[in-house]
């Protein structure tokens, strides 16, 4: 490719044209603002301290608007941003991990068992819930935050799972668990085993 028209295409040549676009404007508007004023004494003219503090103001403004808006953009896609580096990572990596998470899961579902036969319907829910959480992470949906609530959980996979109802299945009865005094029966381990059937399916 030649030099010249790499040079045309650059960041830096469209910055470039950018500012000289925006000084030509702000002239342009600076020259209808002089000519929109009344009539001065002779000789009179705006000093060019002025001007440049003008200008300063000017970009000083359009710098703020920017970063404002680049903080919102950042608040708003950020849990996507990294969820969707996290899918990027290393393949190496994932694929050591992989054998390990495959064995926690068949783990939690193996102890979700052992408490559905021992009449334990709260915990065979949880190691369910756990199972699910485990999966998202290896797949590098919604990796292991602390943090993260259920409701975050909901809010994320709304965005990158269909259909959503298994999840929220499993999610819902981790909730009446932790913050409710609904007894638990054979029926919600049930709800909760088709749930994670339907979501390792997919």
């Amino acid at each position: 490719m030649p030099t010249d028209t790499f040079e045309k295409t650059s960041w830096s040549w469209q910055i470039s044209q950018f500012q000289q676009q925006a000084g030509e404007w702000w002239e342009y508007q600076f020259y209808r603002f002089e000519h929109a004023m009344p009539e001065l004494p002779t000789g009179w003219s705006i000093s060019p301290w002025l001007s440049e503090l003008l200008k300063f103001l000017f970009w000083l403004v359009i710098g703020l608007f920017i970063a404002w808006m680049g903080w919102r953009l950042w608040r708003e896609f950020s849990p996507y941003i990294y969820s969707w580096l996290n899918r990027r990572g290393n393949l190496t990596d994932f694929r050591l991990k992989t054998r390990s998470s495959e064995s926690s899961i068949a783990l939690l579902l193996e102890r979700s068992q052992e408490f559905y036969h021992q009449g334990n319907y709260r915990e065979a829910c949880r190691c369910v819930y756990l199972a699910m959480l485990q999966q998202l992470h290896q797949n590098a949906i919604a990796p292991h935050k602390l943090s993260r609530t259920d409701g975050e959980y909901l809010q994320l996979l709304r965005s990158f799972v269909t259909p959503i109802q298994p999840y929220e299945t499993l999610i819902t009865t981790h909730e009446q668990l932790c913050f409710g005094n609904v007894e638990i029966l054979p029926d919600n381990y049930e709800q909760c085993r088709q749930a994670y059937r339907e979501i390792s399916q997919a």
